[in-house]
């Protein structure tokens, strides 16, 4: 979330970004969110006098009782008691104020970064770059789903009947793809100096705060009503979480970690033909890169990442794109985002496969994550998180762009990774 303290110094600032997003006004919001945050400075130094007056009554009351005033001493012991009382009432006043203004500021997006576009929807997004030749498939111009009902690589169906749509069953070599996808995912991210976690698949409430899918998602996220817990929408989640309430040493940034996890999306709402095969699943694998960044150097970060996630397009061949995300479609944590699509040759589309954001200080303040500065005071890090990269759509270009007359070609990147060069017609 927002710092109250940014809120109260920037405000026309954080309102002029926030108007990208488009739609919402956030004014009355933020002068809310200001409003409580007076009211909670006015209740807290109330607080604090009575306290003080509490402690110097006390100490009256032993100065009395050594002179033997016992009536005065009573009498003080009386005054002391209803200004312990108010004091009390104090304390709970700032804890409802405490809490208004917290929930107040869940209600506020992150302020986009100022090279974010103004716009309402995916069709006012950025286009900044592209890459690579779309090929010409001729008449082998099969769509994915029908390459893996030919190929026996995933079967739908049977995913329908153990779970429902959207949860696919990968067998024979289409489950080798998959895994071999993951392991050169998971290598390409060793060798850019992102240490491996295998994290939690389900996290607690406090985690889905910290990185915002709470309560913003929360009718995307599977949740175990029972044991009050949430599937996780993606690796970044538990991976960031690993930071909350830590006071990083400055000495360690960037702190680069990487990790893969299945991840489950409830994608309440969608339906129609984009949702075909691979389109849009409930559960997919997927490799996330997430660093902790000094606030001075988390743009550099940035594209870094987004380098990274470029270095994976061209040795698996896909022509790509990025976009910059328009105000409107930006999520709602993230200051900026690129994301990549690769063109589905089949399909005749782009496909989104991978997104990179940066955050600032909006999980971190969440979160509570610091690292202290050189004259000791304590600081919010940046956080970043990027897809490296989600498997579903990945796998749909590969199998759709590289398919022969009787064969789907396997890129030379991977073939080390699979055992095959070739997916040949069963």
């Amino acid at each position: 979330m927002l710092q109250i303290q940014t809120l109260r110094e920037q405000r026309d600032e954080i309102l002029a970004r926030l108007a990208a997003r488009g739609g919402q006004d956030y004014t009355n919001l933020i002068d809310q969110a200001i409003d409580l945050d007076k009211k909670k400075r006015e209740t807290q130094a109330e607080t604090d006098a009575l306290l003080a007056e509490m402690n110097k009554a006390s100490k009256e009351i032993g100065a009395l009782m050594k002179q033997g005033l016992r009536d005065e001493a009573e009498a003080a012991k009386a005054a002391v008691a209803a200004i312990k009382s108010k004091a009390q009432d104090k304390k709970q006043e700032f804890g409802n104020i405490e809490e208004s203004l917290r929930e107040v500021l869940y209600q506020i997006p992150n302020a986009p970064h100022h090279s974010v576009p103004k716009g309402n929807s995916d069709e006012d997004n950025e286009e900044i770059f592209s890459e690579g030749d779309f090929p010409n498939l001729g008449e082998f111009d099969s769509p994915h789903w029908d390459l893996a009902e030919t190929y026996r690589l995933i079967d739908f169906q049977t995913g329908v009947k153990i779970t429902g749509a959207g949860f696919p069953l990968y067998t024979g070599k289409g489950a080798k793809l998959q895994r071999a996808l993951i392991n050169f995912f998971l290598d390409e991210a060793d060798k850019a100096g992102y240490l491996e976690l295998i994290p939690p698949f389900v996290v607690n409430e406090d985690s889905g705060f910290g990185t915002g899918q709470l309560p913003d998602k929360e009718g995307q996220m599977y949740h175990v009503t029972e044991d009050d817990l949430y599937l996780i929408p993606t690796a970044e989640v538990p991976i960031t979480n690993v930071y909350r309430d830590v006071i990083v040493d400055r000495n360690q940034f960037p702190i680069k970690h990487c990790g893969y996890s299945p991840c489950f999306r409830r994608e309440a709402g969608s339906y129609g033909k984009d949702v075909r095969g691979l389109n849009r699943l409930h559960q997919f694998e997927k490799v996330e890169i997430v660093q902790i960044a000094h606030p001075d150097t988390s743009y550099d970060l940035l594209d870094e990442m987004v380098e990274h996630v470029k270095g994976l397009m061209r040795k698996l061949e896909l022509p790509y794109r990025i976009l910059r995300l328009c105000g409107g479609d930006l999520g709602f944590a993230a200051a900026l985002t690129f994301d990549f699509e690769v063109y589905s040759a089949a399909q005749k589309k782009w496909l989104e496969v991978s997104s990179v954001s940066n955050f600032e200080a909006f999980q971190a303040n969440r979160l509570k994550c610091r690292y202290r500065t050189e004259n000791k005071k304590t600081q919010l890090v940046h956080t970043l998180n990027g897809s490296a990269m989600a498997l579903p759509r990945i796998m749909a270009a590969l199998l759709e762009n590289n398919q022969k007359e009787n064969e789907i070609l396997i890129p030379a990147a991977l073939q080390q990774y699979t055992g095959f060069k070739s997916i040949e017609k069963k």
